[in-house]
């Protein structure tokens, strides 16, 4: 499945027909619904504009992309990377004499993603979409920023993102759980486990979710699953906030 289809909250608001720089999940250059087939160097630059989201120096473009050689050898690769550029991929790259930017009419699932992801931390002051509580918003949230690439500029933004979606994640589940979605709630928690599976919070978002549907067992295996890990790892124990979730005080249990 492409990343396209995917990440179904997003692709709905864009034009059908429309050009799109996909960075969750791995690159992409999507027209319509149809996957442009770009050289490594281009989807580079592409990647770097849509990052950036704003006119950027050539200078700094060149410096960026090209880190290991001259200044003036990495500005003759920058010109020749933009002579190979044609077609669709031309026509996503506003080159000015100064400085390049990604064409306004080119959308990337990531600021998409990121809207998304800072709506559900605004939820107590903002009103929801009604697509923000959904499956896809949990898949719009679920993927890493340009896996398997090891860049500098890369891994910055990379774990930028990660944190966004890690609380926006564990937000969600925290709202779907509200609402009674606990097929969904498990979900979100779960992605936010597998993003980083020794964070205290998302396990805590999942035990919740299991017991909001009274699935107390569920609730006790995932705690003991984490303390096992987290034993395992890093030679310690959840913390006394996560064993309240479990086992809390007797006062505050409620009735039988």
């Amino acid at each position: 499945m492409s990343n396209a289809s995917q990440l179904g909250l997003v692709s709905t608001r864009r034009e059908a027909g429309g050009s799109r720089v996909l960075l969750v999940g791995g690159f992409q250059l999507v027209e319509g619904e149809a996957q442009v087939a770009l050289a490594e160097g281009s989807q580079r630059l592409l990647a770097l504009l849509a990052l950036r989201g704003r006119p950027v120096k050539r200078l700094l473009v060149a410096g960026t992309l090209w880190p290991d050689v001259t200044e003036r050898r990495a500005y003759a690769s920058l010109r020749s990377a933009l002579t190979r550029l044609y077609g669709v991929v031309r026509d996503a790259v506003e080159v000015n004499p100064g400085d390049l930017r990604l064409a306004s009419s080119i959308g990337v699932d990531l600021r998409e993603s990121q809207a998304l992801a800072h709506r559900l931390l605004d939820a107590a002051d903002q009103p929801l979409e009604a697509s923000d509580l959904s499956g896809a918003a949990v898949a719009a949230l679920s993927g890493e920023l340009l896996p398997d690439w090891y860049d500098d500029w890369v891994l910055l933004e990379a774990e930028d993102w990660r944190q966004l979606r890690l609380h926006a994640l564990e937000a969600l589940s925290g709202l779907l759980t509200a609402a009674g979605r606990y097929g969904d709630a498990a979900a979100a928690a779960l992605a936010a486990v597998k993003a980083d599976p020794l964070r205290e919070s998302a396990h805590a978002a999942l035990i919740q979710v299991h017991l909001a549907e009274r699935n107390q067992s569920e609730a006790l295996r995932e705690f003991r699953r984490y303390q096992q890990l987290l034993r395992a790892e890093l030679d310690i124990e959840p913390t006394a906030h996560l064993r309240r979730l479990i086992d809390p005080p007797e006062g505050s249990r409620p009735p039988r």
